[in-house]
């Protein structure tokens, strides 16, 4: 073999430098995003029908929806919301669901049961996925142009421009105002003239038409025909006409007043306090986020000059910073690890050489691991950038591994073909080397069977660490003792092996205190056990979480005013919280939606969202702004109720339709039982310390004014209860008869009553109906009219009534305040039929942590198949094994010492820390041939030094993450420290406890071999 690489080492280097360069242009085409390519399970379906009370909303529209849903193949679980007139209804599939095939069946299920609902219903299904979140928003305010320019300018001019773009998906223009002809007309005029409100809107209707009415063919053409009296203006609208008689003609303009308008909405947009038109731009799944930002600011400072004057653009939320800084983060975590990493051979080997060599490896692995990923349609996100960075140390370490045996083997066995000795010496390692390497490789395999959030994040995460590990191996096995056979020199082997006097000295006293361990084996003992209640102690001390915390430089506060709470009114609670926020020395910009939502939903006039972006430079942490913002508007407007979170959280629970940490969910057959438990448990939970924003889950609709129709009355009167109902409706609300084209889009026309005639309630009984007939009455005279108090949205879950109350955690562990929560409500008393489930981020949390253990069980029992392959003893298994289940039990010891939760990414840690040890030992034992102590002794000797250069190396590459040094390290940051607790137990264990557990049990295996053969 050595022979052969020496043949063909100039093709071996060169086929690395391809393998570089082709990584470096995968990382150049490889799409740049926040999270993985995560299609997640989820199906939203919004459904609106009217202004129906809730319970026949319910009746009518959520539950034949439900039972047409559930039918659906492959459906886990359907969760719906019920309020007046509208339904969102949440179908949850299992992961890994073709979702493009769940879209169209859950879209073809309600098309069939579409018929049977109310008339007029109407029903949008999205998938969810990350990119109904936009990855860029502008904000447009203008002090010189109205609401209506500036939206026409967003929607006709710049849309388009964005649209054009490759990646974008779609632009969602919010807010400012939509311009229309209003008709006003007079009822009482129009009852004069002998007129009906149905035959002003035929007479628009009619009156604005542009008709095909046939084809002819004359000298050799052809002539399409048209007949046409189009609308232009309001001029043309005022004299349409509607009636003609001996006293003359009637036109609208004698019973109705024609002016320019703006639509009716019940929404408000603001940006930084003004009102403001939102621009928010979504990708397409897999697009390049930083691509798509660069080409729109590109494009912007291109176009600047066809901006119109007066309109200022700014952005309120750009997602591609986050990547960006999560990305320079974890790119100075690698070279600031590479810099340690080559001080450390420096100081251990004190040669340049050997330093050059490694620095030439690790880019180059790392590169060509980019390969890999690309191959695999992997994304730079922060999990794959995280991988890479944690994977810094254990590529190094690969690389040491072998240069330290090759410098050490020529040293022993000097030979005149020096060339021939490197590479006969680097196949001495051969066999560690890879069995070193699978067991760190083969620990991720069981990560490619997680489901659920974990697994849609994570797995990315395991990807770029193995691929990264794969190329370790092979770069480490072929290319570098090429590269050491073409770059070393035999005193370079001399002057690496010449230790130094600390060095000389550290493994005098290792030899010393290694032989006394292994001849009094209770000091082993005693160490085994002290690790033992040392790791089971912490444990207990160590709390659990879910994802890490992530300053993400911005946050969105949820808002809900007191049910039904009118517009004016929300606006002015919330002209004080923007008050609040333009105080704050912390934010940089703000944007507000009232009436929407950044991820869509049922939203009342009574709420919305803003987004709030901090500056870069400032005094408090992210969630010191958040407690502090959330104190001061509940302490200076009472009445509003706030909710916080980061955007990343915010949206995984949109996504998961589970958007809360804790979710006590209660079950029964009556919704009012189950408000009245749901008020008993919020107050509850709001007595455990850590709780905040609690939510008892009852949203109450505003009140209505209900208009009951007496059919008898109205029959009397020649009309039926529809008829009226289409008459007020065409009064109060307006009614869009009639379109005008007028540049690039379509004016309507509206005919409404004035809005004096039904403003107040009391009014309301004196609106004036006309009769089929032509005679006048009033809507006293054929309904009653009452106020109704506002209701409660209904939900449910499997098609069962659910209430769910709802709160966040705010400075301790998920798992400390979830056993709080589970403390206090173990004594309430639930009535016959009422049952509870826990559920929000904390069942997800669960359900991962279950499948993280079975994760590390998997590791370790294909580690266990892997070390009895390579050596087919029990007894080196053994105490291989007992090694890294020692050093877990450190890393609880590493993880409470630090404050840090044993969250998802800290158990990955864990896991990992069985391969790396693992690979330590296997080096070791390469090392030993015997289980004599003296050779035990020089064994350990002869490992010293790789073992401690390899751990300090990799703890040093892994502290900018554990330091949390940006805003991607700050995800990876658990993960590093377990690793790095679990690497500092690694030297004591594999050094002193390992070969005293290995000599203990070869005795314990010869002394039950004598007494078999006796």
């Amino acid at each position: 073999m050595g022979a052969w690489l020496l043949r063909h080492r100039r093709s071996m280097l060169f086929l690395l430098l391809v393998l570089v360069l082709a990584g470096l242009m995968s990382a150049m085409k490889m799409p740049v995003a926040l999270f993985p390519n995560v299609v997640f399970p989820r199906i939203e379906v919004t459904v609106n029908s009217g202004n129906m009370p809730i319970q026949q909303t319910e009746i009518a529209v959520t539950r034949p929806l439900e039972q047409a849903l559930r039918a659906v193949p492959g459906v886990e679980r359907i969760r719906s919301t019920t309020a007046r007139g509208a339904a969102d209804v949440s179908v949850q599939f299992a992961w890994g669901s073709n979702m493009t095939e769940a879209l169209l069946q859950a879209e073809s299920a309600v098309n069939k049961v579409l018929p049977a609902l109310p008339p007029d219903t109407r029903f949008t299904a999205r998938r969810m996925d990350p990119t109904v979140f936009p990855v860029l928003g502008l904000s447009l305010t203008s002090d010189r142009l109205d609401p209506v320019a500036l939206r026409r300018y967003a929607e006709y001019d710049l849309r388009p421009l964005l649209l054009a773009i490759h990646g974008v998906a779609q632009v969602e223009v919010q807010g400012g105002a939509r311009e229309e002809y209003q008709v006003v007309v007079d009822p009482m005029r129009l009852q004069s003239y002998g007129l009906r409100l149905t035959e002003v809107e035929q007479a628009l209707s009619n009156g604005n038409v542009i008709t095909a009415v046939g084809r002819l063919q004359r000298h050799y053409r052809l002539y399409q025909i048209l007949s046409e009296s189009p609308l232009k203006n309001v001029q043309d609208i005022r004299h349409i006409v509607l009636k003609t008689g001996t006293a003359g003609v009637v036109d609208l303009a004698d019973v109705a007043e024609v002016r320019v308008g703006t639509a009716p909405q019940w929404t408000t947009v603001t940006a930084n306090g003004k009102n403001a038109v939102l621009v928010n731009i979504k990708q397409q799944m897999g697009a390049n986020t930083v691509a798509i930002d660069q080409a729109i600011r590109t494009l912007l400072r291109k176009d600047a000059k066809s901006i119109p004057a007066g309109i200022n653009l700014s952005t309120w939320y750009d997602q591609s910073q986050l990547i960006t800084a999560a990305a320079s983060s974890v790119r100075d975590a690698i070279f600031i690890g590479a810099a340690l990493a080559a001080l450390v051979l420096l100081a251990f080997l004190r040669n340049l050489r050997l330093t050059f060599i490694v620095a030439i490896v690790l880019p180059s692995v790392l590169l060509a691991s980019v390969l890999i990923l690309y191959v695999l349609h992997q994304s730079f996100n922060i999990m794959t950038l995280g991988g890479m960075a944690a994977a810094v140390g254990l590529v190094v370490d690969d690389a040491v591994v072998m240069l330290e045996h090759i410098m050490r083997r020529i040293t022993d066995n000097p030979s005149e073909d020096e060339p021939v000795s490197v590479l006969h010496s680097a196949l001495e390692m051969s066999k560690p080397l890879a069995g070193s390497s699978a067991a760190t490789i083969i620990i991720f395999i069981p990560l490619a069977f997680l489901s659920g959030v974990t697994g849609a994040f994570f797995q990315a995460l395991a990807i770029s660490i193995a691929a990264a590990l794969v190329v370790s191996f092979l770069v480490a096995y072929l290319a570098v003792p090429l590269l050491a056979d073409l770059l070393l020199r035999p005193q370079d082997a001399e002057q690496a092996e010449h230790q130094g006097r600390f060095l000389a000295w550290f493994s005098r006293m290792y030899g010393h205190y290694l032989e006394r361990l292994l001849r009094r084996p209770l000091f082993l003992s005693l160490i085994v056990l002290v690790f033992l209640l040392l790791g089971g102690w912490s444990y207990t001390q160590v709390g659990s979480g879910f994802m890490p915390a992530m300053d993400e430089g911005g946050f969105v506060l949820d808002y809900t005013a007191a049910p039904g709470t009118s517009l004016a009114e929300t606006d002015r609670l919330l002209n004080q919280v923007q008050q609040i926020l333009a105080k704050n020395r912390d934010v940089a910009s703000y944007s507000r939606r009232t009436g929407l939502q950044l991820g869509g939903g049922i939203t009342e006039a009574n709420t919305g969202d803003f987004f709030i972006r901090l500056k870069g430079q400032r005094q408090h942490s992210i969630w010191q702004v958040m407690q502090a913002v959330r104190e001061q508007i509940h302490n200076q407007v009472p009445g509003l109720r706030v909710q916080t979170g980061q955007l990343m959280e915010d949206l995984i629970g949109d996504l998961t339709a589970v958007p809360q940490p804790i979710e006590i969910k209660l079950f029964g057959a009556d919704p009012q039982t189950l408000q009245k438990l749901a008020r008993q448990v919020a107050g509850q939970i709001r007595q455990v310390p850590g709780v905040v924003e609690v939510f008892d889950g009852i949203t109450i609709a505003g009140d209505a004014v209900d208009i009951h129709v007496d059919p008898v009355k109205a029959a009397l009167a020649g009309m039926t209860p529809g008829q009226v109902s289409s008459q007020l409706q065409t009064l109060m609300e307006g009614r869009v008869v009639s379109r005008i084209p007028q540049g690039q889009e379509m004016i309507g026309v509206r005919v409404r009553a004035p809005h004096a005639l039904w403003s107040e309630i009391h009014r309301l009984r004196q609106l004036p109906i006309i009769a089929p007939d032509g005679h006048y009455l009033t809507l006293g005279q054929v309904a009653e009219i009452r106020t109704q108090s506002g209701q409660a949205e209904l939900n449910s879950e499997n098609l069962k009534p659910m209430v769910a109350v709802t709160a966040r955690i705010e400075g301790r562990a998920m798992s400390t305040v979830m056993d709080a929560v589970k403390a206090h409500l173990a004594h309430l008393q639930l009535p016959q039929g009422v049952y509870l489930q826990y559920g929000g981020l904390y069942r997800e949390q669960q359900q991962s942590m279950r499948e993280l253990a079975l994760v590390l069980l998997a590791a370790i029992l294909l580690v266990t198949v892997l070390l009895l392959f390579l050596y087919e003893r029990f007894t080196v298994v053994l105490s291989i094994l007992a090694t890294a289940l020692l050093a877990l039990g450190s890393v609880f010891i590493g993880l409470w010492l630090t404050g840090t939760e044993r969250n998802i990414t800290a158990m990955i840690g864990i896991t990992m820390i069985v391969g790396i040890v693992t690979e330590t030992a296997i080096f070791f034992f390469a090392e030993a041939q015997s289980a004599e102590y003296d050779e035990l002794v020089r064994a350990g000797k002869a490992r010293l030094r790789p073992v401690l250069m390899t751990a300090i190396i990799a703890i040093l590459a892994l502290m900018p993450l554990a330091l949390g040094m940006g805003a991607g390290a700050q995800m990876q940051a658990p993960l590093a420290i377990a690793i790095i607790s679990g690497l500092l137990a690694e030297i004591p264990l594999v050094l002193l406890v390992m070969p005293g557990i290995y000599a203990w049990l070869e005795r314990l295996s010869k002394k039950g071999s004598v007494r078999v053969i006796h």
